[in-house]
């Protein structure tokens, strides 16, 4: 299934794409995608739900916007330099564990939304990731037992603000969290959508002009992995996101650095999670 959330800013309602293009109410399904719903075993309830119900139900206007597939979770959490090719232009060293930052889930924003550059900012840069929804809670948990607590997954612009990030002293997350900063979707693809989620092309243009060009496949930690290790150290709660990383191709690994200026057109994919688009604005605009 693919998940969706549609409506005004605040006020999504939730709602499926099916396989045929149409997009449909699931209203009469649960109340919201939140911690509730993936806890509670709705996912399989709106298996049910929409094969009895989907020729029936209400259609979708196509011009409706769609917000973030997932309600607003316990937590958004990243994992930095995940790419060997992204730490090289980086300058930054192949970590020997996964480098964890959170975003604040104040973020999250929909896949068409506006990126609005925030006040003060000079180095506004992108990242096209895959993100992981986790459907069932998870402690503790081995490698092998990760497949089982995720409910799916999603497309993430991890959009961050580099000076922020590494000259303002402190974590990452004053980089990485201002509004509109997590621009999620179009859809969560649940899990049995993706047949190899290790072998996805992901790619994001500028303007038009291809800047990122990769694939999953070149994760340096892989998602069961991820999953494992920050189960370790808390719990991650039903509806939790986990964004994996990016390849190569941010404005900050440029020569110079390149970074987003009112009026740039930034869109991204990756297979089987579909694609997005988001115009940029500067704040207060």
């Amino acid at each position: 299934m693919k998940l969706i959330r549609f409506g005004e800013s605040g006020k999504e309602k939730p709602g499926l794409l099916l396989d045929d293009g149409r997009r449909i109410e699931a209203t009469g399904a649960t109340v919201d995608y939140d911690e509730n719903f993936f806890d509670s075993g709705g996912l399989e309830k709106l298996r049910q739900w929409s094969a009895e119900n989907s020729g029936k139900a209400p259609e979708i206007d196509p011009e409706t916007r769609l917000g973030s597939p997932v309600a607003r979770p316990s937590k958004l959490l990243c994992i930095g330099l995940n790419f060997s090719d992204h730490a090289a232009e980086t300058n930054t060293p192949l970590p020997e564990e996964p480098v964890l930052f959170s975003k604040a889930t104040s973020a999250l924003s929909g896949p068409f939304d506006k990126i609005i550059i925030p006040r003060g900012s000079e180095q506004t840069d992108w990242e096209v990731e895959i993100a992981v929804v986790i459907g069932k809670r998870a402690s503790y948990i081995t490698e092998e037992e990760a497949p089982a607590h995720i409910a799916g997954y999603v497309l993430h612009n991890d959009v961050s603000e580099r000076s922020f990030q590494k000259d303002r002293g402190g974590q990452w997350v004053k980089g990485k969290s201002a509004d509109s900063f997590a621009p999620l979707g179009p859809f969560m693809a649940t899990a049995d959508e993706i047949a190899d989620v290790n072998n996805l092309p992901m790619w994001l243009t500028l303007n038009g002009e291809k800047m990122q060009d990769g694939n999953t496949s070149n994760l340096i930690f892989n998602i069961p992995h991820i999953v494992s290790y920050l189960s370790q150290f808390m719990s991650l709660l039903p509806g939790d996101i986990i964004s994996t990383g990016t390849p190569a191709g941010v404005g900050m690994g440029m020569n110079p650095p390149r970074y987003l200026r009112p009026g740039d057109v930034v869109e991204l994919g990756i297979e089987g999670l579909g694609s997005s688009r988001q115009d940029v604005v500067a704040y207060g605009s």
